[in-house]
């Protein structure tokens, strides 16, 4: 499991005014609180589309092609168009399935601004770019302490893993590094 690294102890304060001034740790500090903020806003999001999925539903339409009994979902305007064509026989069917993709268009419209998805969604992507900015920022960045070093490996670890229980190179190593430096800072302070 990736537990995120606390700038505490000896690590945090490692000559405590070189620790201040250690411009990676400071940006790994910004990092972090971005890095939160983003996933909290992703939640809320999530949360949100899902409640507007059940309240409008996806806006798409399905349309049973006559010639095999195929249902095709079609979830955008372009698509009927494509599918339907120029062919003056199927004008009715074309408009009517126009017709009702743009009433679900409307009703997700009018749910989505209701609900708020959006809006959060919006929100949720501006602070995954603060937190992208601050981490490719922090990355090149040299760290001048050892908490500043911990720091970077942290926000390495968190970005890039898959899962916590990830396995595969390097985050395995990257997780036993980040031990080995704890327990440095145990043995320090011991």
């Amino acid at each position: 499991m990736s537990v995120p690294f606390q700038a505490t102890g000896v690590i945090a304060n490692t000559g405590t005014d070189k620790a201040g001034a250690d411009p990676a740790l400071t940006l790994w500090r910004e990092w972090q609180a971005a890095h939160a903020h983003t996933t909290a806003l992703c939640r809320k999001q999530q949360r949100l589309e899902a409640l507007l999925m059940r309240t409008a539903g996806l806006p798409r339409v399905e349309v049973e092609l006559d010639d095999d009994g195929t249902i095709v979902t079609l979830s955008r305007e372009e698509d009927i168009e494509e599918l339907f064509g120029d062919n003056p026989a199927l004008a009715g069917e074309c408009a009517k399935a126009r017709a009702e993709f743009v009433a679900r268009q409307a009703r997700w419209a009018e749910a989505d601004a209701v609900i708020g998805y959006s809006a959060a969604r919006e929100e949720e992507l501006e602070a995954a770019d603060r937190a992208q900015d601050l981490a490719d920022r922090l990355t090149m960045t040299p760290a001048t302490t050892l908490a500043g070093v911990v720091g970077k490996l942290d926000m390495i670890l968190r970005e890039g893993l898959s899962s916590e229980d990830c396995d595969e190179f390097p985050w395995r190593e990257i997780r036993m590094a980040l031990l080995d430096l704890r327990q440095i800072e145990r043995e320090i302070w011991a």
